[in-house]
């Protein structure tokens, strides 16, 4: 189902590509000059600034057949020997979401069905090619493609998103179920659920991620119980790869001794390895638990200082904690060098109440969507080297929000959960960003989050002090529930082996995890040396006695010498340790990655990145 934002892609390459890539004046089949990676960082970004931070997101531009042939017999890489000649093959440029992976052309095709996926994957496991699903490429890290990665190497990616949509709603079920196919975006998906009166108990905010990326990583919005509420029934308040029932993969099947479907049920132990795979699997549908749809009120503040908002715990007035107690949804944004964050604060409301504005479709905050003139000028000048105007840049994106709340009467919503959960469209600032989960009790969350911030604030003003910006963006943090088992509607139910919110089975205490996340512009002068001194001080901090920190994989993590993803010792043994620690034999990190090997021996689904982690 084609929306507005992201139509069918069109038959005519050329005309996409002069329409979504103004500056490449030459057919594609040319090569293009020898680009420097800070060159490209910062042509991407005043791509986006002149075009509304859109114009190069999706599809990018698609080199057709004709074009193709041209390219080959140029010498330009060599089109995949014998690939299916009945499913769609091109060449497709990359990007992920920040830009800081930018691949001009990556073989690319695009399945009907799922019977057609796995033609593509015998294809590729008998020539030794890998597969790699893409889906809207929303995504920071790469798990999928590394940045050094081109057309050259034995890789097809996998279209997802254009046929692999078809949704099925089962109501009536108990509990209600959502059986869909990995490429339907987030947005369409929760649509057709509104429509049936169903619903989640939160998502990730931007609307435009397919089903399958997010099960990938675990994707999630925020939400814990409020102090006295009750869990709906189909609801869960972990990550969403906690509502799965079932889930359809491509793996090998040694009978028949090539790759197949195969549906794994939620009790089946083996389920465990795909509900969060990393895309160490290739996932082609999935069936989700999902409970009646519920009002929601979702009041900003903006007139809170961050020295009461992250106070330390047992403070007074109106802390971070109080709200999380009182609605259980909460969001803090807070801009660099500003006194008061942006709070958002969600509470289950059956009716509308007086003098709140009724929200009847998402995406209610135009001005964090879109990037005004002053904004844009600011930007350019630090992403040109002036990040001494960072500070200015944190004031001016505050101000923007505060008078924007006020001109579109956004301070208090209420709606539908999907109309107030979805609220970031392509067209916002893209940014990079780390993120990391600390696993603890309702009880510490104060504490985190003060001594989080309070971290962060300190080593800011250290750098500030000698004239140094790492960090221009905000500080995000989120609160979800783990994923138990016990709020699947299935007995025996597995867990997520691999899930950054897996509950700590020693440490029964530890219900709820904080994320933790600090965004900035690609490549700002000291970002990877300040993310690196951050990360060590998250995992120092929260080691497993009061909390424990796990990295969010779909953010920045493993920052090493290299920047992102270079760590060794992390990558190696801290990712695999905190995912063993306090869990069973045969149930953590090494069973996951047995499991996910046992069904890809040709590791057709693997990435650098993932032959790294998951040897």
């Amino acid at each position: 189902m084609s929306t507005p934002n992201h139509p069918d892609r069109p038959r005519d390459g050329r005309e996409l590509a002069r329409a979504q890539h103004p500056e490449r004046a030459e057919p594609a089949e040319q090569a293009e000059p020898t680009e420097s990676p800070e060159a490209g960082r910062r042509r991407f970004i005043a791509q986006a600034l002149a075009a509304g931070a859109v114009a190069a997101w999706w599809p990018a531009f698609r080199i057709e057949a004709a074009r193709i042939e041209a390219a080959v017999r140029a010498g330009e890489c060599a089109a995949p020997p014998g690939f299916p000649t009945h499913i769609a093959l091109f060449r497709q440029a990359y990007e992920s979401w920040s830009g800081e992976i930018r691949i001009d052309a990556m073989w690319t095709c695009s399945p009907r069905d799922p019977a057609e996926v796995v033609e593509v994957v015998n294809w590729a496991a008998r020539n030794g090619y890998r597969v790699r699903p893409r889906g809207m490429n929303h995504n920071w890290s790469p798990l999928n493609l590394a940045p050094t990665q081109g057309c050259g190497d034995k890789v097809v990616l996998l279209d997802t998103a254009t046929h692999l949509k078809r949704v099925r709603i089962e109501r009536d079920a108990q509990p209600a179920r959502v059986v869909a196919q990995a490429g339907v975006l987030m947005q369409d998906l929760l649509a057709q659920m509104k429509q049936a009166g169903l619903g989640f108990a939160h998502v990730p905010a931007p609307g435009d991620l397919t089903l399958g990326g997010v099960l990938a990583i675990d994707g999630h919005g925020t939400a814990v119980p409020a102090q006295g509420e009750t869990r709906r029934s189909g609801h869960s308040y972990g990550s969403l790869s906690n509502l799965v029932l079932a889930l359809t993969a491509v793996v090998w099947d040694a009978g028949q001794g090539a790759y197949a479907l195969r549906t794994f049920r939620r009790d089946e132990a083996d389920c465990a390895a795909f509900l969060v795979h990393l895309g160490r699997a290739l996932i082609v549908e999935a069936t989700l638990q999902a409970g009646a749809d519920q009002r929601l009120r979702c009041q900003s503040y903006v007139n809170i200082a961050a020295s009461e908002l992250f106070a330390a715990p047992g403070s007074a007035g109106r802390t971070f904690a109080s709200f999380l107690d009182r609605s259980g949804r909460v969001e803090t944004i807070h801009f660099p060098f500003t006194g008061n964050p942006w709070l958002k604060v969600w509470t289950p409301t059956p009716s509308l109440p007086p003098l709140v504005r009724e929200a009847v479709a998402p995406f209610n905050y135009p001005f964090s969507d879109s990037i005004s003139p002053e904004l844009a000028a600011l930007i350019r000048d630090v992403n040109l080297g002036d990040v001494s105007r960072t500070p200015a840049l944190g004031a001016l994106q505050y101000t923007l929000v505060a008078a924007g709340l006020v001109f579109t009467a956004g301070f208090d919503l209420w709606g539908w959960s999907s109309d107030l959960l979805l609220y970031v469209k392509p067209t916002t600032l893209r940014v990079t960003a780390n993120g990391y989960a600390v696993i603890t009790s309702r009880a510490n969350v104060q504490r985190v989050v003060h001594e989080f911030v309070g971290y962060y604030q300190a080593r800011a003003e250290a750098y500030r002090a000698q004239g140094l910006f790492p960090v221009n963006g905000p500080v995000e943090i989120r609160v979800t529930g783990l994923d138990r088992a016990g709020e699947v509607g299935m007995a025996g139910a597995v867990e997520p082996l691999l899930s950054a919110a897996r509950p700590v089975r020693e440490r029964p205490e530890w219900d709820c995890a904080v994320w933790l996340d600090l965004l900035t512009l690609p490549g700002t002068p000291q970002m990877q040396a300040f993310y690196r001194e951050v990360e060590q001080w998250v995992f120092a901090r929260f080691s497993g006695v009061d909390a424990l920190a796990r990295v969010e994989w779909s953010k920045g993590w493993g920052y090493g010498a290299d920047g992102a993803w270079s760590d060794a010792a992390v990558i190696g043994q801290g990712i695999p340790q905190s995912l063993r620690y306090g869990q069973s034999a045969g149930a953590d990190w090494d069973a996951a990655r047995a499991i996910l090997n046992r069904y890809d021996p040709a590791r057709v689904y693997a990435s650098p990145l993932l032959d790294r982690l998951l040897p």
